[in-house]
């Protein structure tokens, strides 16, 4: 069964991470789901076995720098590791180009493309 959208995300640039976050109690873990599922650009949180956060949210509006912060404001970290930073390294880079596809003006395969200013 797959799970509806909330109506003002839009599906095309939802990007979906996958983090080890490490330092938060049962209590706290709740409260950032809880407060991560009631924010305007997360279309869905989650916690996997293992400590693992499972987010999908619009990249046109929110990045995955702003979700890391999040977490630190809750007391959490990211598992060390150079899987990890690997990892954030292509998060970061999928961000910017979802933005930049969300900024892109699409043209008519007969008409020039437009010049840069």
């Amino acid at each position: 069964m797959t799970k509806a959208h909330k109506a003002s995300n839009q599906a095309q640039f939802l990007l979906r991470r996958k983090l080890a976050i490490e330092d938060l109690g049962e209590s706290e873990w709740d409260d950032f789901i809880h407060e991560l599922n009631h924010h305007p650009c997360v279309d869905f949180a989650e916690r996997k076995p293992g400590n693992q956060l499972h987010v999908t949210f619009d990249g046109t509006h929110w990045s995955t720098d702003e979700l890391l912060e999040l977490i630190e404001l809750h007391g959490g970290r990211l598992k060390a590791g150079w899987w990890t930073r690997r990892k954030l390294a292509w998060y970061r880079y999928t961000d910017d180009n979802v933005r930049a596809n969300a900024k892109h003006e699409p043209f008519c395969c007969s008409k020039i493309p437009p010049m840069k200013k």
